[in-house]
């Protein structure tokens, strides 16, 4: 080939193209981002709506109704989603995975504050949230003590956060645990009814001292002034002597009927580390940093921080993602140096000169394979490196192929120039079809639409970079460094020990059985179907599954009371789980979060929001916990806690993939509450009664009881009390109205929020003596117009595409396929008669299939063509593309095995193996075809041909897969639940096809001989 010769007669400059690609390799490897995970960018947002004092059907009315409309009616909405709680709205807008993150969240800010006036004014708070995984925490810290004031541990918290907020590559330092710091006006409503002093002008007076109204600009001369105005309130004092009513000449101050001073909002989320009183403080990293060198800049601040505080708070950092990913990074390192070690084992049968020639192609391959990922925006992540160490079984194949044409043509008695010219033409041709359809086995898996797509996505782009760059330094560099390094043959005229070891094995049990099979052709098609339709039999008893668990040693422990239950009485039941996770000696840390989820922590698990009767507990072992163990603990935990008195306790584990709220989920659609919530009972009857299910959880099983406030409207007319000055009443006595914000001299902003005096959380007793003012601004007691009842009311309500649907979910146990226990599930839900107007579907695991594998078989249809078209392009016969082809099923036997002897189902990762699978086969066998092909050219008989092509291919086939063998065990005998079987599937596949198809190819060959035609 031209681009050979080029590179061997020109070897100056190759050599320093050499030298530059290895030095840009070290310098890119060493400066690249690094994160655990890949990194996503989902076009989803949540908009987060908090008014409290609201049950959820009111929460429907006022809110949620209004607001979906607005947002279905945008350009490419996929889906909205919507939870209704008690004072709590949570809307989940998923868009096409195509549109742009940026433009769509300002689309969702825009209607959402276009939408807000319409919405009720008094104390509601909205939030758009963007989901992006580099929001998730690299870090989490626990500020501990027993003993110290809210005030001081605010104080060190503040403090730390400003240190850390100054390193540029954080982002999102943020503090858990405390309530929120306000200023507190507490109104003594007896004596405001006495002096007949309506609540509706200190609640205006209150409200227009916080507005902030620019004077505008005056000229003076050559020179333009600013006017300021007086501005909101600056100090205490000036709250206080708020002068909120006039009477008889008489101003009446706010510190004449209020208690104004510094406080806390009510608390409803309290965080422990190994059940210590503590505050959390976490941190993100922003996009396209290197953690590790981030690491390095919080460590020295985090260190100075700590000898700054006093003897009664201590800090630790109980989680640091940068530890996880160095030590993650760290075991795929040594993973890679194992692998570079078997690889080197297996070239020892070429010589230990050809082998030092095949190695020099891993780190050429990989410097330029980096470089490239580099350059498309991808960084160092778990993936991409995977893709690394797979490449690193492929990558040496081109160079394999190449040397050992070389070394079989200089036996025959040609120079080493003029072999290595003579010998790299001749193969050539056949390497860069190998190539080409080794990358287009992998593109379906760069072109897999969705978040699974964008997941799995460096993966392939690293085989993909790397294996090109081997096609491009097998035929460039290696030549040139043969034609220097090979010495003409001076030993045993059969190779070294390896060498004739590996040829009398290929001579004797080979060639006798090539030879028997030759003989009976159609017996041995015959056996093959059958050994193939045996394998399709294995899949099926293995079963499916979509992503596996995580392998980190940590879970979560969710504790869910019954609902409407006190922050003290979810506070008793984690107490008790505390206890018992003390007793466990690989636990490590666990942070536990009453009333609300744990920080962010992991890529695809989404903090819940406040709530009373919910409680997480984030669980670390031990780092040298190994999966296995991390699984008996957390399944003697489930023993213990299933069930638990007085609540729900469920432990779970971190999973792979795009989010799932459980692997099983039937989704009831309906417009009334009441036959939803029987229908759903019926689901989660049925879901325990089924094989294989855990933590069935009904989200609507019980309702709970509100007290509503019944104005009587003939009293409330006739006294001239408008209805909306009774509700705002109560809410101000119960809630409170936040009427403004208050800026001390330090620029610290704090809420101001008005109610009324009381001792701790609200009580009943608000009710008591509570006055209502009429037009007149006369004081009415409530209980003169409005009368208490109670009623009861759902604990949720929940929309899909703006339809109200109950999901009734659950888990899997361990030692089940999900798959198996989805399939019984759906059998019995069609089975069961819904009435007219309700219907079901599966969500969960089925969901998350439908969107990881939609458009995929477009893409696998292009894949099949393009494999077809590159092939006839090479060899340009029907029949030699279908020889090749042949060889496809003959990896899937081996891989079912494999899958089925080390207990792994056939997962989304493995079915990227399958696909991987068939592109290395076809590589491999395309040497056969073509070395065939050119004997036929040179006169051989057709059994001549196809008896001295399976000898010679066999060795560098037999090589090629053993080096892509050694290169893949380290992967396949790790911990990692989530690439392991990648390993798996290549390496079974690649053992029975080698076996399979050197017998199968040739006889498949003589039954359909392709037209030799000259190239």
């Amino acid at each position: 080939m031209k681009i050979s010769d080029y590179a061997v007669k020109n070897y100056q400059f190759t050599l320093v193209i050499f030298i530059m690609i290895i030095a840009l390799g070290i310098t890119t490897i060493l400066n690249m981002p690094r994160s655990e995970d890949p990194e996503m960018h989902a076009p989803t947002y949540s908009v987060v709506v908090v008014y409290p004092g609201t049950s959820p059907k009111d929460m429907e009315e006022l809110i949620v109704d209004p607001l979906e409309k607005e947002l279905s009616a945008m350009e490419n909405v996929l889906r909205i989603r919507t939870t209704m709680r008690d004072g709590l709205a949570v809307f989940r807008i998923e868009y096409k995975y195509s549109s742009n993150v940026e433009d769509k969240y300002q689309e969702v800010v825009r209607v959402v504050n276009n939408k807000r006036r319409d919405l009720p004014q008094d104390n509601l708070f909205i939030e758009v949230e963007k989901f992006q995984p580099s929001d998730v925490n690299v870090m989490q810290l626990a500020l501990i003590s027993e003993n110290a004031p809210r005030d001081r541990l605010k104080f060190y918290a503040d403090k730390l956060q400003e240190q850390l907020e100054r390193i540029t590559q954080l982002k999102n330092v943020e503090i858990f645990g405390l309530p929120e710091q306000q200023v507190r006006a507490e109104l003594d409503l007896e004596k405001m009814a006495q002096m007949n002093l309506p609540v509706n002008n200190v609640i205006s007076s209150l409200q227009n001292e916080t507005l902030s109204i620019p004077g505008g600009a005056i000229e003076a001369g050559n020179r333009t002034f600013n006017i300021k105005t007086s501005g909101n309130f600056h100090s205490l004092d000036e709250i206080k002597n708020t002068i909120v009513y006039a009477s008889a000449g008489r101003n009446i101050f706010l510190k004449d009927i209020a208690k104004v001073y510094y406080g806390y909002a009510d608390e409803n989320y309290q965080t422990r580390l190994n059940g210590y009183r503590c505050v959390f403080v976490a941190a993100a990293q922003k996009e396209g940093e290197n953690i590790t060198k981030t690491q390095e800049l919080y460590k020295p601040v985090l260190d100075q921080f700590k000898k700054t505080l006093p003897a009664n708070i201590d800090m630790i950092q109980h989680f640091d993602q940068a530890d996880n990913v160095n030590r993650r990074l760290g075991s795929l390192g040594m993973d890679f140096i194992f692998a570079i070690g078997l690889v080197a084992i297996t070239l020892l049968p070429l010589g230990y000169r050809q082998a030092f020639i095949v190695m020099i192609s891993i780190p050429l391959s990989l410097s330029i394979g980096i470089i490239l990922l580099q350059l498309f925006g991808y960084n160092l992540n778990q993936l991409s490196i995977v893709g690394l160490v797979v490449a690193l079984g492929l990558l040496v194949d081109d160079s394999i192929v190449v040397v050992e044409n070389i070394e079989r043509w200089m036996l025959e008695g040609h120079s080493a120039m003029e072999a290595t010219l003579k010998a790299t033409k001749q193969i050539g041709m056949a390497v860069v079809g190998c190539t080409v359809t080794l990358i287009i086995a992998f593109m379906p898996l760069v072109f897999m639409p969705e978040g699974a797509g964008d997941f799995i996505r460096s993966l392939p782009l690293a085989v993909i970079f790397c294996v090109l760059a081997s096609m491009v330094v097998s035929l460039t560099i290696i030549p040139f460094m043969t034609s220097k390094i090979l010495k003409h043959h001076t030993g045993h005229p059969d190779g070294n020990i390896f060498m004739r070891a590996l040829k009398k094995l290929i001579h004797g049990s080979y060639s006798r059985l090539l030879d028997k099979a030759l003989q009976r052709p159609v017996l041995t098609i015959v056996l093959t179907v059958i050994i193939f339709g045996a394998s399709i039999v294995v899949f099926q008893m293995i079963g499916f599954s979509l992503f596996p668990n995580s392998e980190k040693p940590q879970f979560l422990v969710n504790v869910e009371a019954p609902p409407q239950s006190k922050v003290g009485y979810t506070n008793g039941i984690v107490r008790e789980i505390e206890k018992r996770l003390k007793q466990e000696k690989d636990v490590k840390y666990f942070s536990s979060n009453v009333g609300k989820g744990n920080p962010r922590i992991y890529y695809n698990v989404i903090p819940r929001n406040e709530q009373s009767e919910f409680a997480q507990v984030f669980v670390q072992l031990d780092e040298h916990t190994n999966p296995k163990r991390k699984g008996e603990i957390m399944e003697s935990l489930r023993k213990a806690w299933t069930p638990f008195p007085g609540a729900k306790v469920e432990v779970k584990d971190f999973e792979q993939g795009p989010p799932v709220a459980a692997p099983v989920e039937v989704r009831l659609f309906g417009d009334d509450l009441d036959t939803l919530r029987q229908l759903a009972a019926n689901v989660e009857s049925m879901l325990r009664k089924t094989g294989g299910t855990m933590y069935v959880d009904n989200p609507v099983d019980l309702n709970k009881s509100d007290i509503r406030v019944n104005i009587i409207p003939e009293k409330a007319q006739q006294l001239g009390i408008p209805f909306v000055q009774i509700d705002r009443t109560v809410r101000l006595a119960v809630a409170g109205l936040t009427l403004g914000k208050y800026t001390d001299k330090n620029s610290n902003e704090y809420n101001i929020l008005l109610t009324r005096a009381r001792e701790g959380r609200p009580t009943l007793d608000v009710f008591r003596n509570l006055y209502i003012n009429n037009l007149q601004g006369k004081a009415i007691p409530l209980s003169q117009v409005a009368e208490l009842k109670m009623e009861t009311s759902p604990v949720n309500i929940n929309h899909q595409e703006k339809r109200r649907v109950v999901a009734v979910k659950a888990f899997v146990q361990q030692g089940f396929l999900a798959d198996r226990v989805i399939n019984d599930v759906i059998g019995k839900m069609d089975a069961m008669k819904l009435p007219l107007g309700y219907n079901y579907e599966m969500g969960g695991e089925v969901e998350s299939r439908k969107q990881s594998f939609g458009g995929f078989q477009n893409i696998i249809i292009v894949t099949v063509f393009l494999f077809i078209a590159v092939l006839i392009l090479e060899f340009k016969t029907f029949k030699s593309t279908l020889i090749i082809l042949s060889v496809i099923p003959l990896g899937i036997v081996g891989a079912a095995l494999a899958l089925w002897f080390t207990g792994n189902s056939l997962s989304f990762v493995a079915i990227i193996g399958l696909i991987a699978l068939a592109g290395i086969e076809v590589k491999n066998t395309i040497l056969l075809v073509d070395f065939t092909n050119q004997l036929r050219e040179q006169g051989r008989t057709l059994d001549e041909a196809i008896r001295e092509a399976g000898e010679v291919r066999f060795l560098p086939i037999v090589l090629t897969s053993l080096t892509a063998i050694g290169g893949l065990t380290p992967i396949a005998i790790s911990n990692n639940p989530l690439i392991a079987p990648l390993a798996i599937v290549l390496i079974g596949g690649l053992i029975s096809s080698t076996l399979l198809s050197r017998i199968v190819t040739p006889v498949v060959y003589k039954l359909m001989p392709p037209k030799v035609v000259g190239r």
